[in-house]
């Protein structure tokens, strides 16, 4: 018996039940099994006005699911990535910057969770801040040790 290849909606669907998709995300990987006829923009507007596709909720999802491993700048960059712009990056952008400091810290804890000793080891925490996109100020006062932890959770 032989299986009919799913509909550009069915697939739309099967993708977004599975995790948020932001709208260019999805018309990417849409536009690989659209045929000739077939309106993938159209397709994208009619999940957007359902509410089954949503930039915010996507958005929201992925600080949700990044934040607490990467800093600022990661996060901003891989949501502009996908397609998120304007006032919703720029009110992510506030929410991340009031928190970045005791993610900083809660990531350095878990990985390394005691200050350095030497100045090597020192420069190694501080590019592995750095590397996951932690601001210098961020990762200067997470390498400080306990005592920050404590006042930034």
């Amino acid at each position: 018996m032989l299986k009919r290849p799913l509909s550009l909606k069915a697939r739309a669907l099967r993708y977004l039940s599975t995790r948020e998709h932001s709208r260019l995300e999805l018309g990417r990987k849409l536009a690989r099994y659209a045929e000739e006829g077939d309106d993938v923009e159209a397709l994208l507007d009619f999940l957007e006005k359902n509410n089954w596709l949503s930039q915010e909720r996507f958005a929201e999802s992925l600080v949700h699911r990044k934040a607490g491993r990467y800093g600022n700048s990661r996060v901003l960059a891989e949501l502009q990535n996908h397609g998120v712009e304007g006032e919703a990056l720029m009110e992510l952008k506030t929410e991340l910057q009031e928190t970045e400091t005791a993610r900083a810290c809660q990531v350095w804890h878990r990985k390394f969770g005691k200050v350095a000793e030497d100045a090597a080891e020192r420069a190694k925490q501080m590019r592995f801040l750095l590397q996951r996109g932690f601001s210098q100020r961020a990762a200067r006062v997470a390498m400080q040790g306990s005592d920050a932890l404590d006042d930034g959770s």
